[in-house]
């Protein structure tokens, strides 16, 4: 006998193993048979399967699955710093760190847990990242999964330490997609965004959606909170829903950025789409005791269903 979304025990429906590497990793699932799997090695989001078991996120062939190597897929955190725009390492500290699940959480909406399953994971600074990034925090983060198949991932940052500190942010999520070719993004069309193929240089988004033909790494400013990234050859879109994160990181490496990328296969950018909900071109500041919160929910639904329907 099947459980109603009321009477669903989020508790039975996760799971907590180890990789091959021996870093415990929690596989989150629903009644109608989606899954998604967290490594506490980065609080990365590895896995997000639909109730098909189709896999939805991407990651490389290649990738490196060995501490403190970030894995290339899933969806990254990136945190305290977005890329290389800063003195720390590339994309920041966060999706190198082992993360410890949060037996304490904080309080969320009820329904930020009503019929999902979910796991809560928390990270503190370590003595070698104060001496890096001098600032104390903590960083919640909870992971959930729908009935519907729904992820969404709710980022708390809060300053514990005795003066203000800034900070950027992404999710860097890794769509899976039959073929970049065929794939376009609806939502951030007349946008002004950063062109990092142009040092950084301001330019006006022409196109009425956004395809691609050629490397594309692009930040998308002053975006609305809900983005479409169609697919036409699975006849799916994945729908993308954000909170606190004003910014839209888009790229593809294409050809030849792929064939220097050590942990990437050399025609993989075909299969692939990073575009991430993100806090980048204007830092989040908080002051001691401030708490900001970033919240990315991603759902996929067939691509006929879409752009009327979602208020883009």
């Amino acid at each position: 006998m099947g459980h109603s979304a009321a009477d669903w025990d989020y508790r039975a429906a996760i799971e907590i193993t180890k990789d091959w590497n021996g870093v415990e990793q929690v596989l989150l699932q629903n009644q109608q048979g989606a899954s998604a799997r967290v490594s506490l090695h980065g609080g990365q989001v590895t896995s997000w399967r639909n109730k098909h078991g189709e896999e939805l996120l991407f990651t490389s062939s290649k990738a490196i699955f060995k501490p403190p190597k970030a894995m290339r897929g899933g969806i990254p955190i990136c945190f305290p710093q977005f890329g290389n725009c800063g003195s720390l390492e590339q994309h920041g500290f966060a999706r190198n760190k082992v993360w410890a699940i949060d037996d304490n959480p904080q309080l969320h909406p009820p329904n930020d847990s009503h019929g999902k399953s979910f796991i809560d994971l928390l990270l503190k600074p370590s003595e070698d990242d104060l001496k890096c990034w001098p600032h104390s925090f903590e960083f919640r983060l909870r992971v959930s999964l729908a009935t519907s198949g729904d992820l969404t991932l709710t980022s708390r940052v809060r300053n514990v330490n005795g003066k203000p500190f800034s900070f950027s942010f992404a999710y860097h999520t890794y769509f899976l997609v039959s073929d970049i070719s065929e794939v376009r993004i609806e939502g951030l069309e007349t946008l002004d965004y950063l062109d990092n193929l142009c040092e950084r240089k301001r330019f006006t988004e022409q196109g009425d959606a956004i395809t691609f033909e050629s490397e594309v790494s692009r930040l998308y400013l002053s975006s609305p909170n809900v983005i479409a990234v169609l697919d036409h050859e699975k006849k799916r879109t994945y729908v993308i829903r954000k909170e606190g994160l004003p910014d839209v990181s888009v790229w593809n490496p294409w050809e030849k950025k792929s064939k220097s990328m050590v942990d990437f296969g050399d025609e993989e950018y075909k299969q692939m789409l990073c575009v991430d909900g993100a806090a980048i071109e204007k830092p989040i500041t908080l002051k001691p005791g401030e708490e900001w919160t970033g919240r990315l929910q991603l759902s996929v639904v067939p691509s006929s269903f879409c752009s009327e329907h979602l208020d883009l």
